[in-house]
């Protein structure tokens, strides 16, 4: 007997930033990608920051992005890695902008949504 992965039946919109996280990911060769969309439709993608002085999640990087392009509130967050667990932190942050009921979906390198959280 095989653990089977769940399907989730995933909204194009919410789609579009799981593919954007990915690229993002795979473009600058990072462990992590991530993608928010906010209450305007606008996305923000972002890879982890791993530098001697400062080291953010990528979720934790593309929710300050969208704060400093002006965001007031998130409909939705996307983070693609090989560990499909979202932090604590990461959750924290798409909390604090997008508020309680925001989805975050987990995705793996091939952009299977794997789990989706809501905070």
């Amino acid at each position: 007997m095989s653990a089977e992965t769940p399907e989730f039946v995933v909204d194009p919109e919410d789609a579009k930033i799981v593919t954007l996280a990915r690229a993002t990911r795979a473009r600058n060769g990072a462990s992590e990608g991530a993608a928010v969309r906010d209450e305007t439709g606008r996305t923000y993608t972002a890879s982890t920051v791993a530098l001697p002085s400062l080291e953010l999640s990528a979720l934790r990087t593309a929710v300050a992005m969208a704060v400093a392009g002006g965001a007031r509130g998130l409909e939705a967050a996307a983070i693609v890695g090989a560990d499909d667990t979202v932090t604590e932190a990461d959750r924290d942050a798409v909390r604090d902008l997008g508020g309680a009921g925001t989805p975050i979906l987990s995705a793996g390198p091939d952009a299977v949504v794997r789990t989706i959280v809501t905070v």
